[in-house]
């Protein structure tokens, strides 16, 4: 038995973007620690510094201006970006890389990998066109697409974030894009427990 089976653009949905905002709040925190009571040290300026600014809403909040906590934290608008370019170059070079790395290793962890895939197509009987019902030929075909599909969508869910991030959005580019991939996520949800529902369908 065969049948036609498409891959959607966002394959691990916002799971690399997860990852990669608790990879940076975790740099942010023990970049904070390490500078509140090593301020001197010079490897402790490098990973980050810190300070707190006039105008901050709480007392005890600090920004990033330098060393590497500095250089993964966002340009909030394109006047910083024109501002410093580098540091608008190295931000969307670490997001979309992070993403990527990160997508890549979360079909490996989550049962999405071409190896998982082929072992489901298997048990229901589907082969892909083209190939014998040999699950290390379905593997070596499947791994053509998927860590490609992988590593482009989570590359395309941080150019989502980046570009949110650069036009100044309210809050930030993450949090908005999690947002709409939660709400998205239950309405497909919610079409498949009712199929017959009156709702706007989302295009893949």
């Amino acid at each position: 038995v065969s049948t036609q089976s498409t891959w959607e653009l966002f394959y691990t949905s916002n799971m690399p973007i997860i990852l990669q905002t608790a990879l940076v709040s975790n740099l942010y925190f023990f970049s904070q620690i390490l500078y509140k009571r090593f301020s001197s040290n010079v490897f402790v300026g490098l990973l980050g510094k810190w300070e707190e600014p006039e105008y901050a809403s709480a007392a005890g909040t600090s920004i990033p201006v330098g060393g590497l906590a500095y250089y993964v934290s966002p340009p909030h608008s394109f006047y910083d970006v024109l501002g410093d370019p580098f540091h608008a170059m190295f931000y969307v070079t670490f997001v979309l890389s992070t993403c990527a790395l990160f997508s890549k290793a979360w079909i490996e962890v989550s049962g999405s990998s071409a190896r998982d895939v082929a072992r489901q197509l298997k048990e229901q009987s589907l082969v892909l066109k083209g190939h014998r019902n040999i699950e290390a030929s379905m593997v070596k075909e499947l791994n053509r697409y998927i860590p490609t599909a992988a590593a482009f969508g989570g590359m395309c869910i941080g150019l989502l974030t980046v570009l949110a991030d650069f036009l100044g959005a309210i809050g930030s580019g993450t949090g908005i894009l999690l947002a709409v991939t939660i709400i998205q996520q239950y309405f497909e949800m919610f079409e498949k427990e009712y199929p017959g529902a009156n709702m706007i369908r989302t295009v893949k």
